[in-house]
């Protein structure tokens, strides 16, 4: 789209939110999302043919269980190496999708192209939430549908956010991103051009094979955000974030066989483009 002209300090910001998302697997991480990935995708009733677009697609958590629904599905993420798991995780199942390399605030598709726009813990991480929201509103046809599932403040992984950015501060000037999971802001938002919008406070559960201690040693190897903030801190800021979190982790563990299980809430929004 027009007028997403950078400033220099933009064009920085950008880089290291690029660089955070290739840095580490998030694929590892991925696989605890599939099943509620799958679950948000068969509410949404997608018809046979529909061009569905997956706005930060990671590595196809939403794209995949779309295209078993018969869409013709495209998916676009920042991050090339998810793109690329994205590509084998379709290839493995024989699942045409098309995976792009784009930004959410800049999609590289054309006006009212797509009958469903969908974005899972995605696109909420991009800087600049009115245009993620005017993008997502442009590549969607009239009546079609806009669903996001964005993690709220109060949910598990919105205080876990929090307790990373006690130690290690946030990009100055970008808005945090459990904004969009409060349903005030994306009223706000996405109000123009919407002709109903929906919202629902749903659950998430994860379920790791080992205990919260080895949780959060997962999470600093393979989600960027976290590996980034441990690699920010010095040796005894890293204990004292390693602490933190495998507390918070343990207190919300309701596994009592040595594993981990734990559920987050999130916002799920379907809105109806005018």
């Amino acid at each position: 789209m027009e007028g997403t002209g950078m400033t220099p300090e933009l064009e920085t910001l950008k880089t290291r939110l690029r660089a955070t998302w290739i840095a580490g697997d998030f694929g590892q991480i991925a696989k605890s999302l599939e099943s509620g990935a799958a679950d948000f995708i068969n509410r949404l009733n997608l018809q046979t043919g529909m061009r569905v677009l997956d706005v930060a697609c990671g590595t196809g958590n939403l794209a995949l269980p779309a295209a078993r629904m018969g869409a013709i599905v495209t998916g676009v993420d920042i991050a090339p190496n998810l793109i690329e798991q994205a590509r084998q995780n379709a290839a493995r199942e024989g699942l045409k999708i098309q995976f792009d390399e784009g930004d959410a605030e800049n999609l590289p598709y054309e006006n009212a192209g797509f009958d469903a726009v969908v974005t899972m813990f995605g696109a909420m991480f991009a800087p600049r939430p009115e245009l993620v929201a005017a993008e997502l509103k442009r590549v969607c046809r009239p009546g079609g549908l806009i669903a996001m599932a964005n993690w709220n403040p109060t949910g598990f992984v919105g205080r876990m956010f929090k307790t990373v950015s006690a130690h290690v501060a946030p990009p100055a000037g970008m808005p945090p991103p459990v904004l969009w999971g409060d349903e005030q802001i994306v009223r706000k938002r996405l109000g123009e051009g919407i002709a109903e919008l929906n919202t629902t406070t749903r659950n998430i559960t994860f379920v790791f094979p080992f205990p919260p201690v080895a949780v959060v040693e997962h999470f600093r190897n393979h989600f960027g955000p976290v590996q980034k903030a441990f690699g920010g801190l010095d040796e005894g800021g890293q204990a004292a974030l390693r602490h933190d979190l495998e507390q918070l982790w343990t207190e919300n563990n309701r596994a009592t066989d040595g594993t981990t299980m734990g559920d987050s809430e999130y916002l799920e929004v379907v809105a109806v483009r005018r």
